[in-house]
């Protein structure tokens, strides 16, 4: 199995706790996470961010915080699905938008199919 193959890792109450970490991490940066949901093997974020910060930090803080806290409190569980060293891919896709209407892009997070 490729590194790049996606995992079903999360189930709601990761979804819960990984987006009480990332709503921390963004306050942190003087952002504000507006929306998130999460499938069993990744995360939707809508974020306000100020201009001066490079998206770029804000994605590897995000994913590096997140990572820490997950692999201590779900060790058994991570272990357990073989994540191996890497818990996030090392990609990610971010888009502006400022074209569609906020409630547009909220209800696309919404719609996410999480775990129970």
């Amino acid at each position: 199995m490729s590194q790049s193959t996606r995992r079903e890792v999360f189930d709601n109450d990761m979804l819960m706790s990984c987006e009480e970490i990332m709503r921390d991490v963004c306050q942190s940066f003087n952002a504000e996470l507006r929306e998130f949901n999460g499938e069993g093997d990744h995360v939707h974020l809508l974020v306000h961010y100020p201009p001066k910060i490079a998206l770029s930090k804000l994605v590897n803080s995000l994913k590096s915080v997140s990572s820490r806290y997950r692999r201590a409190e779900y060790t058994g569980r991570i272990n357990q699905i073989g994540t191996g060293a890497v818990f996030w891919s090392p990609s990610y896709s971010a888009g502006s938008c400022g074209g569609p209407p906020r409630s547009i892009v909220k209800d696309y997070i919404d719609n996410q199919k999480r775990p129970a």
